[in-house]
Order: C-alpha cells, then sequence, then structure tokens
C-alpha cells in the first residue's frame, strides 16, 4: 500500500481522495488542514463518508507527514511554500494540484525537486492532458490559418478566471505554433474591436450552476472547424489522477515530473 498524506484534507477533493484511496492500493496516513479549521480532531474518513479510519484531521503539517511516502495538495498557494519545505525535510514526494502558483511559489517546486520528487499540475485528469496532446497536434498541423479559441466552464463558487487548466491547454498551443510565443491571449472582446488578428489565442470564461468544469478547443479555418471537448462529470476524476501521479512518484529520483510522465506520453 502507497502511504498518502492529504493537504487540504477537508476540501472537495481532499474528501475524493480519501473516499478512493483503497481503490487504488493507498492508505491515508496524515490529514492536514488550514490553522483553526472546525474540522480539527475529526476522523477524516467520517468527513468524506467511509467511517472512521483512525486518521484525525490536524494542523500540525509535519505531524501530518509522517509515515507518509508521499503527500497529495489540493489547498491554496499562500499554505504550499510551507508544506513544500516541511516535506524537503521529511523527505515525502509531493503531488500538487494547487493553482495561481506565483513566483515565490514555482522556485520553491524547483528547489524541493532537488530533494524529492515533485509533479505540479493545475489539472490531475488523464483525460484533460490527451486533450492537450491533441490540440497541440492540432494546431500544428492545421497550422496559422486556423485561428484557435478556448472556452471553459465551471460552477459559479470558482474564484478564478480563466481555469489553471484553459491556461494549460493556452501553453499546450502555444509551443506548438512556430515561431513560439507569437500567439498573444485575449480574454474578453466588447465593442468595435475591429477584425480578429491572426495572432490572437482567445480564452474565456463561463461561470454558472454547478459544473465541474467544461473545456472546449475551437480550432476555426476556411470553411471547416474543429471542436476538441473534456467534460468532467466527477471531481472524482481528479482525484483518481492524483492517486496515480502519487504512485508513480513512489521510489523515483528527485526531479520534475508532469502528467505526461504519468500516462507514458
Amino acid at each position: 500500500m502507497l502511504k498518502v498524506a492529504i493537504h487540504g484534507a477537508s476540501g472537495k477533493m481532499g474528501q475524493a481522495i480519501v473516499r478512493l484511496a483503497a481503490n487504488e492500493r493507498a492508505q491515508v496516513v496524515g490529514a492536514i488542514v488550514s490553522r483553526g479549521s472546525s474540522r480539527i480532531g475529526r476522523d477524516v474518513g467520517e468527513l468524506a463518508g467511509t467511517g472512521t479510519i483512525g486518521v484525525a484531521m490536524s494542523d500540525d503539517t509535519s505531524a501530518g507527514l509522517l509515515g507518509a511516502d508521499v503527500v497529495i495538495d489540493f489547498s491554496r498557494p499562500e499554505a504550499l511554500p510551507r508544506l513544500l519545505h516541511l516535506a524537503m525535510r521529511a523527505k515525502v514526494a509531493v503531488v500538487s494540484g494547487t493553482t495561481r502558483l506565483d513566483g515565490t511559489c514555482e522556485r520553491l517546486l524547483d528547489e524541493t525537486a532537488q530533494h524529492v520528487p515533485v509533479l505540479w499540475s493545475p489539472n490531475t485528469s488523464i483525460g484533460i492532458h490527451v486533450l492537450a496532446e491533441i490540440a497541440a497536434s492540432a494546431a500544428r498541423r492545421l497550422g496559422p490559418g486556423y485561428d484557435v479559441e478556448i472556452v471553459e466552464v465551471h460552477h459559479r463558487a470558482k474564484v478564478d478566471a480563466p481555469s489553471g487548466t484553459a491556461v494549460r491547454l493556452a501553453d499546450a498551443i502555444r509551443g506548438a505554433r512556430e515561431p513560439a510565443g507569437t500567439l498573444a491571449d485575449v480574454h474578453g472582446r466588447e465593442g468595435n474591436v475591429g477584425p480578429r488578428k491572426a495572432n490572437e489565442l482567445g480564452i474565456f470564461a463561463v461561470r454558472g450552476g454547478d459544473v465541474i468544469g467544461d473545456h472546449t478547443v475551437h480550432l476555426l479555418g476556411p470553411g471547416e472547424r474543429l471542436e476538441l471537448t473534456h467534460r468532467a462529470t466527477s471531481r472524482d476524476l481528479f482525484a483518481r489522477g492524483a492517486l496515480r501521479a502519487a504512485w508513480h512518484l513512489h521510489g523515483k529520483p528527485p526531479g520534475r515530473y508532469t502528467m505526461a510522465d504519468v500516462i507514458g506520453g
């Protein structure tokens, strides 16, 4: 069994990982929550609906990492630096799906990867990473004569826009087009903006209801268009991807890893 600590254990993703861990041959040994959380001391299995598993939620990160092979992080950017410092010290591998990281967090991910295996991804869905590969291939093969626009749809409670996944898709498409760096992101159009410029890459966010996450890459050319879509119908898919990533890191040497490594891309 892979021994896993969860950083952000009281959140929706943390609870999904607790529910699915046993099916993925993983044992939850630590459940870390934010300082002062009302869930401190409560069994994480009870919160997730799986029954008591003997792991109480705690805001003591060091204690939560004890005995873990890998820590899976779905928390907030401001909480990540402390986790990375402590994971380095404890020699615990890190899988993180926390988004909107600043330059400090990015540097710390690289620093941590010198000591333990690290995988950061804004989306741990296997399907999304296959979509990124397909979209990049399509953008490259169709060429600059085809315009590219990305539309993402999420629930009304999502606080950031565009989604980290949309940014990931845009990066993949940008990397596929030559010369590199010729595409300019456009996040909205209003008024007399004039004709679409050839170097625009539209990225648009739609918010409403309880949509878990839909992403569509539109490739529009003369007389035809391609629409490549991924729809998430359950958060469990992200938890499964994170647990698969955790297994991939187990026993690996220090370094930065990606979801492409996990799926063999």
